[in-house]
C-alpha cells in the first residue's frame, strides 16, 4: 500500500492520435482565457484581432478585450483565418492528444527510451527538445507538477511495481526497473510500496490491518488502517458484509478488529462524513495508505477540490486534471476509491448529471449530496 505523497504524475504517451475535441462554447472559452486556464490548452486556441496573433488559453500575455477575440478549434484554423502564432506561448507546441507541450512530451519519450540504469542527463534531453535545462524543469513543474528528477524516480518505481504484479521475482523486478542494487529498493521500500518488495509481490501478505465499524446517519461505516494510515473506509448496512468486502480487497493481509485503537481515525472520518472538516488528501488526521496510480491520485485530488454539495461530471474532472479525453478513466478511478468520504467520489456524476453508479449505493450518494447542499446553504 503506497502513500500518496510519492504518487507523482506521469504521462503514458499515446500510440495513436486522439480525435480532435469539439470547440467549447464561446462563454466557456472566454472564461478560460480570463483565468489563463491551462486545463483548456489543446481544447481551443484564441486569436486577437488587434495583434494578429493566436494563443493558447494559458498565454501569459496581457489579457485582450472580449470584442477583439475569436476562438478556433486548431492552430490550422487560426492560421487559415489570417493569424500567426504567438511567440510567447508558442501555441503550435501544444500536444492536444496528451495535454502536454511538445517539448515536455518529447522529453518524456526520451527519458523513457533510455535504460533506467543510465538515464540521460537533463541537459542532454533539454538540448534535444530545444530548451535550456531550467526552462525544461519549469515546464515539467507547470505541466506535470514535478521536476524531471522526481518524474524519473516515479517512473522507475512504476516499472518496479508493475513487474512485481506481473509475476517477476523481486530480483528480476529490481534490475529490470533499473535499480543498481537491492539495497536501493529496500532503503526506500516504505516510500515506494508502503511495505517491503516481497510483501507487496505477495499481495500484501504479512501486512497488518486493524478495523472497526460504527453507526452513522448514513448507515454503518467501516474504517481500516495500517500503522501508516487509513487503508479503507467503506459504507454499508451490515457489518458482516463490510468485513467481507475488506477481506476481499486485502486477501493476503492480517486483518484484526480493533475498536479502541482506531478511535482517532474514526473521529477524523466522521468529521468528513458530517462536513465538520474539509476533504483533503494530505490532512494529518486522515493520512492515507492506499494504492493508486499517478492518474488515480490526480483524480482523487480533484475530487477533494469540489465544494461540498456540488458535483462535477467525469468529463469536467478529466479537463480539470489536464486529460480531457479520459472521462472513462476518471470514472474507473472513482470506482476504485477505497476511502469513501475522505476521497469524496460521491461528487462525481455522469455526463448528463445523473448520479450513476456508486459502490455504496446510489441512494446513499444522493443523500450525501443532499445533506452537503443543505449544510452549504446555511
Amino acid at each position: 500500500m503506497t502513500q500518496h505523497s510519492l504518487s507523482f504524475p506521469t504521462v503514458v504517451l499515446a500510440t495513436t492520435p486522439r480525435p480532435e475535441l469539439s470547440l467549447p462554447d464561446a462563454d466557456t472559452c472566454w472564461q478560460a482565457v480570463q483565468r489563463r486556464d491551462r486545463a483548456h490548452n489543446g481544447r481551443f486556441w484564441f486569436s486577437v484581432k488587434t495583434t494578429g496573433v493566436y494563443c493558447l488559453p494559458s498565454c501569459a500575455a496581457r489579457p485582450p478585450l472580449r470584442g477583439n477575440v475569436a476562438f478556433h478549434a486548431s492552430p490550422e484554423a487560426a492560421e487559415a483565418a489570417g493569424f500567426r502564432p504567438c511567440k510567447r506561448c508558442k501555441p503550435r507546441d501544444w500536444r492536444a492528444d496528451l495535454g502536454l507541450s511538445k517539448p515536455v512530451a518529447r522529453a518524456c519519450e526520451l527519458f523513457d527510451a533510455e535504460t533506467a540504469d543510465s538515464p540521460p542527463s537533463l541537459a542532454a534531453v533539454a538540448r534535444r527538445v530545444g530548451l535550456s535545462s531550467g526552462a525544461l524543469s519549469k515546464r515539467f513543474l507547470a505541466e506535470l507538477g514535478v521536476n524531471p528528477r522526481d518524474w524519473l524516480i516515479a517512473r522507475k518505481r512504476q516499472r518496479f511495481r508493475r513487474a512485481l504484479r506481473d509475476g517477476s521475482s523481486v530480483a528480476e523486478a529490481i534490475y529490470g526497473a533499473g535499480y543498481g542494487s537491492p539495497s536501493r529498493v529496500y532503503e526506500s521500500s516504505d516510500r515506494a510500496l508502503g511495505m517491503t518488495p516481497a510483501t507487496y509481490a505477495k499481495g500484501g501478505a504479512g501486512a497488518h490491518i486493524d478495523y472497526t465499524t460504527v453507526q452513522s446517519d448514513y448507515g454503518r461505516v467501516l474504517v481500516a488502517a495500517t500503522e501508516k494510515g487509513i487503508a479503507a473506509v467503506f459504507l454499508g448496512d451490515d457489518d458482516r458484509a463490510l468485513e467481507k468486502d475488506l477481506k476481499q480487497d486485502f486477501p493476503a493481509a492480517e486483518i484484526e478488529r480493533n475498536d479502541e485503537g482506531l478511535g482517532a481515525r474514526v473521529k477524523a472520518v466522521l468529521s468528513r462524513l458530517y462536513g465538520r472538516k474539509p476533504s483533503a488528501l494530505d490532512a494529518p488526521d486522515v493520512p492515507l495508505d492506499i494504492v493508486g496510480t499517478a492518474f488515480q491520485w490526480k483524480v482523487w485530488k480533484a475530487l477533494t477540490e469540489i465544494p461540498p454539495g456540488e458535483t462535477r461530471t467525469y468529463g469536467e474532472i478529466a479537463v480539470r486534471i489536464g486529460a480531457p479525453k479520459s472521462a472513462r478513466a476518471v470514472g474507473r478511478a472513482c470506482a476504485t476509491n477505497q476511502a469513501a468520504v475522505v476521497i469524496p467520489c460521491h461528487r462525481a456524476v455522469g455526463a448528463s448529471g445523473a448520479l450513476t453508479g456508486y459502490r455504496w449505493g446510489v441512494a446513499r450518494k444522493e443523500r450525501l449530496l443532499a445533506e452537503e447542499r443543505r449544510r452549504s446553504s446555511r
